[in-house]
């Protein structure tokens, strides 16, 4: 039940407002005048004040200012005459949600409140959740502002603190692997050990070994014990990426561990308990898989609690630019060279890609470009020749277009619109992705009228 805090001098509106709302299903409050207002929040939880504007001791528009002013954001929606509609426009201005007018209409401020109580809602997880995003949530180097993107961080954010077992779905090169380490590093687990396993580099007893460990004299060349990942991982996260590349048989014994925390090491009797949170990764269509026979559907039910699929890099061009600006400062750096950014030719030509290897081939690709790059941008010259149009050599184009009809006055516009948009109009960091002086950057937004 939603309590409401009724405001209002005029004692018989008040007892109206109180026995409509009441009836509807309402907790009421009420305070005769606008300076009893913050002792009632602190003596109460309200959900909303429905407040009227004109009163004796300190009116609506005193009374809001004094609420935010104090840090209080309970919603508030006031009452005011017909003809003072511009003092409820004013209250607005000052933080009040809405307003309704007199005579009241019952079932219309019915709407409001419940309007305002659910926008209200929203608002509140809203900022739940982008604390637990922006406070909570280390990405590390997890770069995307896509909406792609930010649905896995809202999914990761939700997730990480549980030991749910999550399976990370994608294209190869799209990211599993930080993915995982983000899960583990902020989960309650963080303290523990973070073991990575590919599954797919490893022979299948090779990676039965990896796995479960064995015993000295279990096989040919086990001249003493060895303890496996999961004994390794117990307390902490394993990572077991490529998971779709395993037989049947360590299916099963993966399974098991799943099921009842158990296992026994190869050539081993002994059961040995161990505690471990599971995330596994592969590029595969497990679903696909199971329907084959090939993968075993009890162990794909287990794995798969919380799915997280990352998109491939061409669904998010939008998040190129401020990849390919991480990758060029990385290597930048490591390859001790002074590099002011991408050539807007060059930004533009790295957004057209459709990038088959995704991010593991950007970052190929911007290592490259900053090795070859004797200048202090990269421009097209440094990019693959996949990536640049047949008659772009040198810097120069043969013919005035470059792509289908595009001159390289319409590449660099397109490049400086599509980076302004990336960046949501900060010309700051647009110059500084694009490598070019911000001043440079407002000569040739005015230039080009963006």
């Amino acid at each position: 039940m939603k309590t409401l805090l009724i405001v209002d001098d005029d004692t018989a509106h008040r007892t109206m407002l109180k026995a409509n709302l009441a009836a509807a299903g309402y907790a009421i409050l009420e305070a005769e005048d606008g300076d009893l207002v913050l002792p009632m929040l602190a003596e109460h939880e309200v959900d909303l004040i429905l407040l009227d504007l004109k009163m004796e001791r300190m009116d609506g528009l005193e009374t809001i200012r004094e609420l935010r002013g104090r840090g209080r954001m309970e919603p508030v929606i006031v009452i005011t005459a017909f003809s003072s509609v511009e003092s409820a426009v004013k209250a607005m201005k000052e933080g009040a949600l809405d307003y309704v007018t007199k005579p009241v209409d019952i079932e219309a401020l019915k709407l409001t409140l419940a309007r305002a109580l659910d926008l209200a809602h929203l608002k509140a997880e809203n900022q739940e959740l982008k604390q637990r995003l922006g406070e909570q949530f280390d990405f590390g180097n997890i770069i995307g502002r896509s909406p792609a993107m930010q649905r896995v961080f809202e999914t990761l954010a939700l997730v990480a603190p549980s030991d749910a077992t999550v399976l990370i779905t994608g294209e190869s090169g799209t990211g599993k692997e930080l993915i995982a380490t983000a899960l583990h590093h902020n989960s309650g687990r963080k303290d523990g050990p973070f073991i990575k396993v590919n599954c797919a580099a490893l022979h299948e007893n090779l990676l039965e070994s990896e796995l479960f460990g064995h015993e000295r004299g279990a096989f040919t060349g086990a001249e003493k014990r060895r303890v496996g990942r999961f004994e390794l991982a117990s307390g902490g996260t394993l990572f077991l990426d490529e998971i779709g590349d395993m037989s049947p048989q360590t299916q099963a014994k993966i399974l098991r561990v799943l099921q009842e925390g158990e296992l026994e090491r190869l050539g081993g009797n002994a059961t040995i308990r161990v505690d471990v949170r599971l995330v596994a990764a592969t590029h595969q269509d497990l679903q696909a898989m199971v329907e084959k026979g090939s993968f075993r559907q009890d162990l794909f039910f287990r794995l798969s609690v919380v799915p997280i699929e990352l998109p491939p890099l061409r669904d998010r061009p939008d998040d190129i630019p401020a990849l390919a600006g991480f990758f060029l400062t990385r290597y930048a750096k490591k390859n001790k060279k002074d590099l002011r950014g991408f050539h807007p030719q060059a930004m533009l030509l790295l957004s057209r890609y459709a990038w088959p290897g995704n991010i593991r081939e950007l970052e190929n690709t911007v290592e490259r470009a900053v090795i070859l790059c004797l200048g202090e941008q990269i421009t097209p010259r440094e990019l693959p020749p996949q990536m640049v149009p047949e008659d772009f050599q040198d810097g120069q184009s043969k013919s005035p277009a470059v792509g289908t009809g595009q001159t390289l006055k319409d590449l660099e516009r397109e490049a400086i619109r599509a980076t302004l948009k990336q960046t949501g109009g900060n010309k700051s960091r647009c110059a500084k992705l694009l490598g070019i002086a911000r001043q440079t950057l407002l000569n040739k937004i005015k230039e080009y009228k963006l």
